[in-house]
């Protein structure tokens, strides 16, 4: 059995979160993310021996899935859903902890936690969160996350429904990365489209307008792309398409929700028909990817 004095070398850092943030523009034919903690390095040991790097901990990330899963079942949550390509991100920064002898969320030269999804995944993600820690056992490692405030907030976080799990042996020493995400759905285009179509006439509804009648611009996708690989809103074609309509630019990770800003323009008792243009897209902006879409207001 370890003494207390050995159980003290079982560090944790604090946790970083990460939410996608879009943004929203607008022009009339009469007249925008992210975030990631970076930690200060801290020494995991620095009395302890260079034992080489072993093999990844399998076992011990299974253990790790489990605990969580319980200590989220006692507190309400949903469970967490195993993802390999949080999974090898997880493992790869793992490994940077143990090469380093050093617990961090960032290491200089290295990519941000969103960066690091994005990476190795193909979800698409508006919340991630990591928390790092060292340890000599799975349970060791979840009895000392639960007890730090930011780390149990992560672990208990009922937004979460996706986790990677990467555990790296250093002899009796386990370096710990658990990355948490929540993942949305993975809509096809006709679907994004759809989803704000049916906002729009509920926001007309709702302000006692008429239903509008959708008439889709047969370049309003091809707008909506050009803003994507611009990354940035309101590009040359977007601005060609406001000399004849009201235009509403924005980045959206939830599609049935309308950003405020279209509010007025919607509700607008001069309106006959609207157009919409979507286009997913991954960028610099948006690791993991986000929506582009363009909405016409006639």
């Amino acid at each position: 059995m370890f003494k207390s004095s050995r159980r003290l070398l079982a560090f944790v850092l604090g946790a970083g979160v990460m939410t996608l943030k879009p943004a929203v523009h607008l022009a009339a034919a009469d007249g925008s993310g992210q975030s990631a903690h970076r930690a200060t390095l801290k020494t995991a040991s620095a009395n302890a021996p260079d034992i080489p790097y072993v093999e990844y901990e399998f076992q011990v990330e299974q253990d790790l899935l489990q605990l969580a899963n319980q200590s989220r079942q006692q507190a309400g949550a949903p469970s967490l859903a195993l993802d390999t390509g949080l999974t090898a991100a997880a493992r790869a920064h793992a490994q940077a902890m143990l090469e380093a002898r050093q617990l961090s969320h960032q290491f200089s030269g290295e990519p941000t936690l969103v960066q690091r999804l994005a990476a190795t995944s193909s979800l698409q993600l508006d919340q991630a969160a990591e928390n790092v820690a060292l340890d000599y056992s799975a349970q060791g490692g979840h009895q000392h996350l639960m007890l730090s405030p930011p780390h149990r907030a992560n672990l208990l976080n009922p937004a979460y429904n996706t986790v990677g799990l990467g555990v790296v042996r250093s002899g009796d020493r386990l370096y710990i990365v658990q990355d948490f995400a929540h993942v949305l759905p993975a809509y096809s285009a006709d679907e994004v489209k759809d989803r704000i179509a049916a906002a729009v006439n509920q926001a007309r509804r709702q302000a006692s307008r008429n239903v509008l009648l959708r008439r889709d611009l047969q370049n309003a996708d091809e707008a909506a792309c050009s803003m994507a690989h611009a990354d940035k809103l309101g590009v040359l074609p977007v601005r060609q398409l406001a000399r004849r309509f009201t235009v509403l630019t924005y980045t959206s990770l939830h599609p049935e929700t309308l950003p405020a800003e279209a509010s007025h323009a919607i509700r607008s008792p001069n309106l006959h028909s609207f157009s919409i243009g979507a286009c997913y897209a991954r960028t610099n902006t948006y690791p993991t990817g986000i929506q582009w879409i363009v909405l016409s207001l006639d």
